[in-house]
């Protein structure tokens, strides 16, 4: 269904993926850009991109959630998709952005030492808006989903999960931007669906990395909110 044609590292890799109705890419540190294209009823493109990051980059792996918005695209449009190499994500006028980071920002703050810390990850997340609002871009904002899938706030990076969520949900009511808030959803579904409390298995499998029914969640939860716009 999907094939890489090309890519390359400039701290991360970029996958553009086109179907006929929706574009999305995703990009940040380690990131990739994924763009799938489908057509509306009345014909009108719609070129929407994600940034993201190593979640980002499996999702265009088989089972990912990429592929599975693919294919929920095709269900509801239809045309040809193709998947080639964009060097420059603005370049290609997108009509909607969908940012999904911050996980990183937590994760690697106590992995490796680096990180970003909250001050600085809330600038740095408004000037990535401040850029797409001047070229009149839609938003998309995506709350970080988990690192530790626990339900009683146990994981060790919680505390902080939590904080840059908040962050986000603030930054998307300050801003009136569209929000796919994946950390609650993530948590709701473990609250029903994991009552044992593991740190993993029931939507990751690593505690972060998306298993099958996450990457069906995330998808799910993604697709709605940018068919509403």
């Amino acid at each position: 269904m999907l094939k890489v044609v090309d890519a390359f590292a400039i701290g991360g890799c970029f996958f553009v993926i086109n179907c006929a109705k929706h574009i999305f890419m995703k990009l940040f540190f380690f990131s990739i850009i994924v763009v799938l294209m489908t057509s509306f009823a009345s014909q009108k493109k719609t070129r929407v991109i994600f940034f993201g990051d190593s979640i980002t980059q499996a999702g265009v792996q088989a089972g990912g959630y990429i592929v599975r918005v693919d294919s929920m695209c095709k269900v509801e449009g239809s045309g040809d998709k193709y998947l080639r190499m964009e060097d420059d994500v603005l370049a290609k006028n997108p009509d909607v952005v969908v940012i999904y980071i911050g996980v990183n920002d937590v994760w690697h703050k106590s992995s490796s030492g680096t990180g970003t810390d909250a001050d600085k990850f809330e600038k740095f997340y408004q000037a990535i808006i401040d850029k797409l609002k001047a070229k009149n871009i839609k938003i998309i904002l995506s709350t970080p989903a988990a690192i530790g899938e626990k339900t009683d706030f146990s994981n060790q990076q919680d505390g902080d999960m939590n904080e840059y969520s908040n962050i986000i949900r603030r930054i998307a009511s300050k801003n009136n931007l569209a929000l796919v808030d994946l950390r609650k959803a993530f948590l709701d579904y473990n609250l029903k669906n994991n009552p044992v409390n593991k740190d993993r298995g029931i939507l990751t499998t690593d505690r972060v990395h998306l298993n099958a029914s996450g990457n069906q969640l995330v998808a799910d939860e993604m697709w709605r909110v940018i068919k509403s716009l």
